[in-house]
């Protein structure tokens, strides 16, 4: 019996902190093709080890339901629900990947990712490139069961998930909620594209899947159902994580990580090995080498308001 996310969870979840306006949409352009697939990868087995046997796949997700699964962040800009996607296939990793990125959050650019090697931090390079999320990667580990569908969902059936994703864009775009701002680029046509207007400024947005997704109620504004504020800057310090290249390739129903198709699914998952430059830790890490400040609550509350906060803590 599958587990579903109460009301209140799923509305805690979702509790990201920014806000925006909106300008009307930009002309549709032709999605870039998908690059060359690169050999395919496997994880290393020590020598005379078992090989794995993937296990049976979990029941068939029926439409309905990934509306359900995907509705919290079929908004968000391509490459963010990209990277969300990948992620949440290794969300056995997420919580210990959010407690670090949240007691390193005041670290930004090229600071975070030498605190990340020096660390040695051991997660996929998916989850990797949420470090600099700390909100959405504490969203995630806020509400594992939604996590662990949305993975196991993405592994088993991406197509499908990817036409949940247009489903309900479609539906906020029909009701008027989804439109271009100064910080995203919302392309209609039969596939409705969300891109960063600058792609090293990925910004979050916070909106209600219980309003967006409906007509909008008597007296609504429907301009405010969608809120989006300042944005994350990712900058060319995570390019080798994938940021800049990221992206959907619609009308093909694939998924572009790092500029290169990814393949990961249910029957490969225990050996496949997407291409990164980035290095790959195993084995104990080392001691931290870093003041670790979790966000306080004035922080916390900042967000919460959608106001952009002072840094409180200093390296």
């Amino acid at each position: 019996m599958r587990r579903h996310v109460s009301r209140q969870t799923l509305v805690f979840a979702l509790v990201l902190t920014f806000a925006g306006y909106w300008i009307a949409p930009a002309s549709a352009q032709a999605p870039l093709p998908v690059p060359p697939a690169p050999p395919q990868q496997t994880a290393p087995l020590p020598q005379g080890a078992p090989v794995p046997v993937p296990g049976p796949a979990p029941a068939a997700y029926p439409p309905a339901e990934l509306d359900r699964i995907v509705s919290p962040i079929a908004l968000y800009p391509d490459p963010l629900v990209a990277q969300i996607l990948t992620a949440a296939t290794y969300y056995t990793q997420i919580p210990d990947a959010a407690a670090w990125a949240d007691q390193h959050h005041y670290l930004t650019g090229a600071a975070l990712t030498s605190a990340m090697a020096a660390d040695q931090v051991p997660w996929d390079p998916s989850v990797q490139a949420l470090v600099p999320f700390p909100s959405i990667l504490g969203m995630m580990a806020s509400a594992m069961p939604w996590t662990q569908e949305l993975g196991n969902a993405f592994l088993d059936q991406s197509n499908d998930v990817m036409d949940a994703v247009q489903r309900m864009r479609q539906s906020a775009y029909q009701y008027g909620y989804l439109r271009s701002g100064p910080q995203v680029i919302v392309r209609g046509g039969p596939y409705i594209e969300i891109q960063p207007v600058n792609p090293d400024y990925i910004v979050v947005p916070y909106y209600d899947p219980l309003v967006v997704f409906a007509p909008p109620r008597r007296g609504f504004v429907v301009a405010s159902g969608v809120r989006w504020g300042f944005s994350v800057f990712i900058g060319p310090t995570f390019a080798p994580w994938g940021w800049r290249t990221n992206r959907f390739v619609w009308n093909q129903h694939t998924v572009i990580i790092n500029n290169a198709p990814w393949r990961r699914t249910w029957v490969n998952r225990t050996t496949y090995v997407h291409p990164y430059t980035v290095a790959r830790y195993a084995g104990p890490r080392p001691s931290e080498d870093h003041r670790v400040y979790e966000r306080s609550s004035r922080e916390r509350e900042a967000e919460k308001s959608s106001r952009k906060y002072k840094e409180e803590h200093h390296r």
